[in-house]
């Protein structure tokens, strides 16, 4: 234990001094003061944002002449509102929080989609809950968290495939996981790449089989995080928004390249000091799977029928008035010169 503990503080020295380096060098070699920007999170350090810490902490944003000042999320931390105010530049929010901001008259654009698959799935025991197709999910306990994405989706998933809401049993999930260990509820939500690592690593102690029902896999595409932007920031600073976009997605190319696994693990332990490290490594390649699918994958491209297919989720739910255009919406990098 004393020689990993080493052997981490070592890795996270020299990732510093690296950074420093380059940090320095790019300084130099731009001989000119950098633009400041702040970039607003959706969520906390994790390795769902290991590209954007990638891009501060390797010199990327500052070798095209930023100064990004790259601030988590939260609850009580608003990317959307904090664009409308001027408080930030750019931000990350799912697409459920761009369209119903839009409904209300919030002037954003999206600028490049991170997850090409929606990371929120649900875990089950094969070996207790049999599952091949949505049919099998009538009878079945399903956790959900009321008025979250999880409800939303589930309940697009069920009406998809004609499954009546009484012909399943809805739990109100929370943070507590113990209900799903004790059996009580056959499906629970959770982040793929996040938590399904650390539920994981339990359940294989304890010698239990465990699967995902991904809703991606029976029609349900539901767009999770993309970056965002106010309208006027990109029809004033069109060339700071192509550099800022030109960086992060270089950041994020790097950080799930398999050839920089040990520099992006590294970086994501220097800001993530509460996951241990054998669940990041874990957690590393899943979130690469659900974000560049291949590696020719061009990474942030938006998926416009996903957008299209979340609107109209949300629409027959009644969770927004009406359309919104959500095409309209859409402005990915080098879509217009």
């Amino acid at each position: 234990m004393i020689r990993q503990h080493l052997c981490r503080k070592i890795g996270r020295l020299i990732l510093a001094l690296a950074a420093l380096f380059t940090l320095l060098s790019a300084g130099a070699g731009q001989g000119q003061a950098q633009e400041e920007v702040t970039y607003r999170l959706k969520w906390l350090f994790n390795v769902s944002v290991v590209g954007d810490l990638y891009a501060e902490a390797h010199g990327i944003f500052a070798e095209n002449g930023l100064h990004v000042t790259v601030k988590p999320g939260g609850p009580e931390r608003d990317a959307i509102k904090e664009l409308e105010l001027g408080r930030a530049q750019f931000g990350v929010a799912s697409a459920d929080q761009v369209i119903r901001a839009v409904a209300k008259g919030a002037p954003i654009v999206v600028l490049a989609q991170l997850f090409q698959a929606n990371p929120l799935q649900w875990i089950y025991r094969p070996d207790k809950t049999a599952f091949k197709s949505p049919a099998d999910l009538k009878g079945k306990t399903i956790g959900i968290t009321y008025g979250g994405n999880d409800e939303t989706i589930l309940r697009a998933l069920l009406a998809k495939h004609h499954i009546g809401p009484k012909e399943v049993n809805l739990f109100s999930v929370r943070y507590d996981f113990t209900p799903f260990y004790e059996g009580k509820v056959d499906f629970w939500p959770l982040y793929r790449n996040a938590q399904a690592p650390i539920i994981g690593a339990k359940l294989r102690k304890a010698g239990e089989p465990f699967r995902f029902l991904s809703p991606d896999e029976f029609g349900i595409r539901f767009v999770a995080n993309s970056v965002i932007t106010a309208r006027k920031m990109l029809a004033e600073h069109p060339a700071l928004v192509k550099r800022f976009m030109g960086a992060l997605l270089r950041g994020w190319r790097d950080a799930l390249d398999p050839r920089n696994r040990e520099k992006a693990v590294q970086t994501l332990l220097q800001f993530d000091r509460e996951t241990p490290e054998e669940i990041v490594r874990e957690q590393l390649p899943l979130t690469r799977s659900l974000m560049r699918p291949s590696p020719d994958f061009e990474f942030g491209k938006i998926d416009v029928a996903a957008w299209k297919q979340t609107e109209e989720i949300m629409r027959s739910q009644k969770l927004i008035p009406g359309r919104v255009r959500v095409e309209e919406l859409l402005a990915p990098v080098g879509a217009k010169e």
